[in-house]
């Protein structure tokens, strides 16, 4: 089982304010794991209960949607741990409207956030582990919508389906340099992203209907594969996506 511990890790996870980044926050540190949390705002809860853990933790308050925020992030773990181990690309937006109404700000808005800073962030700390020739860890957190095609969410579709595609490109690439580049995809999980489905009567009945769990994920479902991913235990795993979803793709 030791294959399975991060202790003396450090971990950057994105969004991990609420939600499932701070579940795998959490879970990284029941694990043994340091963490670099990264968040629009200021991520004291999150910081609270890892502590309580017994491990540090190191809050980055960024925007996503901006390229600069990225040396930012990647100097707060160098300066505070000396290293980065393990890369969670957590962070994500969505907007919900007819695609034929659909404006190109919330496409850029989602784009940026969901796609275009999980790669370069990747790159940046892949350049980290390569100059340093330590190998490690990025998990990207795809979604259900990474294999289907959604219904008013056109750019969260093309994000998620993106982050998919990136992982298995940026696995063929860094291999070769032990780094391990794997994707989540999350089922339907009691999130904010999902409060107005859940909100909305008939359309939860019909989303629960089709899941075998029959029930919502939580931000603790996903601790496990996160931890796996994470970990030695992972080491021959790379460029796959795992769905944690009750079962919705195998319906």
């Amino acid at each position: 089982m030791n294959d399975f511990s991060l202790e003396g890790k450090v971990a950057i996870v994105t969004g991990c304010r609420t939600g499932l980044g701070q579940g795998v926050a959490l879970a990284f540190a029941e694990a043994g794991a340091d963490i670099v949390g990264v968040g629009s705002t200021i991520l004291d809860e999150t910081k609270n209960l890892v502590e309580k853990m017994g491990r540090k933790f190191v809050g980055v308050q960024a925007d996503l949607k901006k390229m600069d925020s990225i040396p930012k992030v990647i100097d707060a773990a160098i300066t505070n741990f000396g290293k980065i181990d393990i890369l969670v690309n957590n962070a994500g937006i969505i907007r919900r409207e007819d695609a034929i109404d659909f404006s190109e700000k919330d496409w850029d808005d989602v784009m940026d956030i969901n796609i275009k800073i999980v790669f370069f962030l990747s790159q940046a700390v892949a350049r980290e582990f390569i100059d340093k020739k330590t190998g490690g860890k990025i998990i990207n957190i795809a979604s259900m919508l990474s294999f289907q095609g959604g219904i008013r969410v056109p750019s969260y579709t093309a994000s998620k389906s993106g982050v998919k595609g990136i992982t298995m490109s940026m696995a063929n690439e860094w291999a070769k340099y032990n780094i391990n580049v794997n994707a989540i995809a999350p089922g339907y999980m009691a999130t904010d992203n999902t409060t107005p489905l859940r909100a909305d009567k008939e359309r939860s009945t019909e989303i629960l209907a089709r899941i075998p769990a029959n029930r919502w994920g939580t931000p603790e479902d996903l601790g496990g594969t996160a931890v796996f991913l994470a970990s030695k235990a992972s080491d021959y795993v790379n460029g796959f996506t795992i769905a944690v979803d009750g079962g919705w793709l195998a319906r």
